[in-house]
């Protein structure tokens, strides 16, 4: 059988329907940009280290080593930050980007503090306190995930997010089994009473903390964005005076400062979304549809 009768009866027998081939075009021959390898590794280098963060948090809560477990997520929320602030720097945003950081917040921000809260308070009622544990890991998950599918999307940017971020819940959390810590083994530190005085209130609600955390992960409540950018604006002189002095308390205050500026945060979402009607809807801004920072 001849060369042409045999790719006769294969035309047959492998392409029934009788369609040619497309041809492709021949490749380019110009040269290809060299890849910036090192800059695109950078910001997921500080997701990897927090994503690392907050499995060290995991062993820590094993261990009964509450304030290491959530020091580490309070350091966590940092290199959160700086992934955002470097891949934005660096012109480095991408999906795989926004993938890896989703799994890594989920990890710090989620799962951890959840564990955390389950061995300090929630083991005493092993029923409901299991299922709140598992209720703010599921919303921690499903809020994660809007906010991937939202950027996949390519939707128009605004100057808030929807829903408490995970950063945020997490964070708070965290904040708090820190200075119940220190308060419980009295390590001395410099610390406002009036803060002091609500650690012990605030244990006795963790589980309505924590379902309120999880309902707001998933919630159309707004919370604002931050950026270092926009403190170095003129337009932004104000903010950045009032940055410094909060940077200020927090060096005199460090866990008090940060204990306040969750709660602040967390609450101000919640009183501006009954006064959202009188203060009207925040203009959208232009801004990367891939940015992360704050999921």
């Amino acid at each position: 059988m001849s060369e042409t009768q045999k790719r006769s009866l294969l035309h047959i027998l492998f392409d029934i329907r009788g369609e040619r081939v497309p041809t492709l075009p021949a490749a380019s021959s110009a040269p290809r940009p060299p890849m910036r390898r090192g800059i695109y590794i950078l910001p997921s280098l500080f997701t990897l280290g927090n994503m690392g963060l907050g499995f060290y948090s995991l062993t820590q809560t094993v261990r009964q080593e509450y304030s290491a477990a959530a020091t580490a997520i309070l350091i966590g929320h940092v290199l959160d930050i700086l992934d955002g602030v470097v891949a934005r720097l660096t012109h480095t945003s991408s999906r795989f980007g926004v993938e890896l950081d989703s799994l890594a917040d989920w990890m710090t921000f989620v799962i951890a503090p959840a564990f955390l809260m389950y061995e300090m308070v929630l083991k005493n009622n092993p029923s409901w306190g299991f299922v709140l544990s598992v209720l703010f890991v599921i919303c921690g998950a499903l809020r994660l995930a809007r906010f991937n599918l939202k950027a996949h999307l390519g939707e128009p940017s605004t100057g808030y997010f929807t829903g408490l971020p995970t950063p945020a819940a997490g964070g708070v959390l965290a904040i708090f089994a820190l200075l119940y810590s220190i308060q419980e083994v009295g390590r001395p530190i410099r610390s406002l009473g009036l803060v002091m005085k609500q650690v012990p209130v605030f244990y006795e609600v963790v589980p309505a903390v924590m379902l309120l955390l999880s309902l707001l992960m998933v919630s159309n409540v707004r919370y604002a964005k931050f950026r270092v950018a926009g403190l170095l604006r003129p337009r932004g002189l104000r903010a950045l005076v009032i940055s410094v002095l909060v940077l200020l308390m927090i060096w005199v205050y460090p866990q008090n400062m940060i204990f306040i500026l969750y709660v602040s945060y967390i609450g101000w979402g919640v009183v501006s979304f009954f006064l959202r009607p009188r203060m009207g809807a925040p203009p959208k801004v232009k801004d990367d549809p891939l940015d992360s920072y704050g999921k």
